[in-house]
């Protein structure tokens, strides 16, 4: 295991359940730890179906990670108009988005060296 997985481990799964928590879609993860000069090791990508709920979403993760491990993002952006908002947990990106943007920016197309893992959600 990398130096600092565990924690990473640990991120991602409070990251996750924040999503969980507020019924996120089309949960994504993506390990970029093999792409040479990303900008960090994972990217989680999901959606919601309304900027309420993307707020939802981000307000969620942020709560949940605080309290599971004591992390806060160290930047986000979009919160204002909740279409996508970006929350930086440094080695881990997470983007929120609305689903007609993220169709519209492709993330997952742009990235598609990164290995790609689909989150099962407490809907299915």
């Amino acid at each position: 295991m990398k130096k600092g997985q565990a924690g990473a481990d640990d991120l991602i799964a409070s990251i996750l359940s924040g999503i969980d928590e507020v019924k996120g879609q089309d949960v994504l993860l993506l390990d970029l730890r093999d792409i040479e000069n990303t900008v960090c090791d994972y990217f989680i990508i999901c959606n919601g179906t309304s900027n309420t709920q993307v707020k939802a979403i981000a307000g969620s993760i942020r709560k949940i990670v605080s309290k599971a491990i004591g992390d806060k993002p160290w930047h986000v952006e979009g919160e204002d108009h909740a279409e996508w908002v970006l929350m930086d947990y440094v080695n881990v990106v997470v983007h929120v988005f609305q689903k007609q943007i993220r169709e519209h920016y492709d993330i997952e197309g742009l990235w598609g060296d990164a290995k790609v893992t689909e989150v099962e959600s407490s809907l299915n």
